[in-house]
């Protein structure tokens, strides 16, 4: 699956907001697929998944993430099953919320994407001064396979521990509660379909989306894979709480 690369961020950028399927399907056409390094310790080469050339991150607090608009709404369920709606979720403390789906088996997706919630998560945890400030959200785009008792499994690897910052596995009831989620934000989903009958297999093509929002349900930046890497999430996250004054040492 190609992803898109977008090289400059929402401070210098235009947002991924809307219209995401013509600049990823233009990069696509006119660049071969990336081609990811080893994952498990994030150090990917240049230009590859994670990684773009020659950008410096700045110093937490030298810099102003824009405000691109208020995070979307809708029903969702928790991993118990419970109804909520998505904006609980959302509000009250700083959140990185991501799109997956739990069977995706592209090492530039999902997957891709857990490492670096993992391995931000893990950083957030390293400093008490911001324990219960931080949430990170994982949505399933796939409410048929991921069930609520999925999800459970999904994250019981993370669920399961400390949670000083807490990471929730959120799916919907039905695609007919989940597509205007995704249409809000733009994510875009398409169903994989078998070249010759047409008929949908199982997977999805999608583009990484990872959208970091502030205590006040405002969308603040929207990664695309150049730009997720735990060091330069944790740095927004940072310069956000910075913002609002919050102690860190």
């Amino acid at each position: 699956m190609c992803v898109p690369d977008v090289t400059q961020r929402s401070v210098f950028r235009p947002s991924l907001w809307r219209g995401g399927f013509f600049v990823w399907l233009f990069f696509c056409l006119l660049i071969p697929p990336v081609l990811t390094a080893q994952a498990a310790n994030l150090k990917p080469v240049n230009n590859a998944v994670g990684e773009v050339s020659g950008f410096e991150m700045p110093t937490p607090g030298t810099y102003k993430l824009m405000h691109i608009m208020p995070a979307g709404d809708g029903l969702v369920l928790d991993t118990d099953g419970k109804r909520k709606h998505l904006s609980e979720f959302t509000k009250g403390k700083v959140t990185v919320l991501s799109f997956i789906y739990s069977s995706c088996s592209d090492p530039a997706g999902c997957p891709y994407a857990y490492l670096v919630f993992h391995q931000l998560k893990n950083r957030l945890e390293q400093n008490s001064h911001l324990h219960g400030k931080v949430r990170l959200v994982s949505l399933s785009f796939d409410p048929k396979r991921d069930t609520p008792e999925v999800m459970k499994l999904y994250g019981s690897g993370e669920t399961d521990k400390k949670k000083w910052v807490e990471w929730k596995f959120l799916t919907t009831g039905s695609v007919t509660e989940l597509l205007p989620i995704l249409d809000y934000y733009g994510q875009d989903v398409f169903r994989v379909r078998n070249p010759v009958t047409k008929q949908a297999v199982s997977g999805f093509s999608h583009n990484l989306k990872v959208f970091l929002i502030d205590q006040n349900g405002e969308v603040r930046e929207i990664y695309s894979s150049a730009y997720l890497k735990p060091d330069m999430v944790y740095n927004d996250i940072i310069t956000l709480l910075m913002e609002e004054k919050v102690k860190l040492q």
